[in-house]
């Protein structure tokens, strides 16, 4: 496999940090005098960013429509989800399993790794620190890094820019629709996992290049080449 660069999208593709979400959810709908959400249900709102969750759970679907909500709304919400969510202290994050062993196996293998979520760059390095991984990652981006986020592939080809890498040289890997478009729009092999949040979509119907259900044969497919 003539590839250099394996960037990984983060939560639902290495962590499991819908616990943790959930909670900071409802604590917020609770705040604003709202009804709370079982965890399945907001595990589905997960993925785009904050603020698209902030939204969803606001209107309490996955579809927001335009009208639906006022900018000072949502402002004011997606301030008390931070405060909620850095009041959770990641107690019910957790890694998903073969992931810690399976990244410091790709990076002994001369692979470089890079991280691209959509998740807030503030919440980012606590969690890195948690789990010991904070020396993995050549390139770290969050949601609001940059204009614009995932499935734009704008994040994408800022990191293969900054280590010098060609999007060919590159491996976009992630559990959902947004991580797989980013990888297909930036014109990279892109590998899906199936166990993450992806709005009940199988990732498979996006025709990512390989699909895996969990996270040691992912890492046997890389290193078999």
């Amino acid at each position: 496999m003539d590839k250099q660069l394996l960037i990984f999208d983060f939560d639902g593709t290495l962590i499991d940090s819908v616990p943790d979400l959930a909670d900071a959810t409802n604590a917020m709908l609770t705040t604003l005098g709202k009804n709370s959400y079982p965890i399945d249900t907001i595990r589905n709102w997960v993925g785009n960013g904050s603020r698209m969750l902030v939204e969803r759970a606001l209107v309490g679907k996955i579809e927001v429509l335009d009208g639906e909500l006022t900018k000072e709304d949502v402002d004011h919400a997606e301030q008390v989800f931070f405060d909620a969510y850095s009041n959770m202290g990641g107690s019910k994050t957790i890694a998903y399993p073969d992931v810690d062993g399976g990244l410091k196996k790709l990076q002994a293998a001369g692979f470089k790794l890079a991280l691209v979520t959509n998740k807030p760059i503030r919440f980012v390095p606590k969690i890195l620190q948690f789990f010991g991984w904070q020396d993995l990652f050549s390139e770290v981006l969050g949601g609001d890094s940059l204009s614009v986020k995932k499935p734009d592939p704008a994040p994408l080809l800022h990191v293969c820019e900054a280590l010098d890498v060609t999007p060919a040289q590159a491996i976009m890997i992630g559990d959902s629709r947004n991580d797989i478009l980013a990888g297909q729009n930036a014109n990279m092999d892109t590998l899906g996992l199936s166990y993450g949040y992806n709005y009940g979509q199988d990732i498979r119907e996006l025709n990512p290049t390989e699909t895996f259900d969990d996270f040691a044969a992912l890492v046997a497919y890389i290193l078999k080449d």
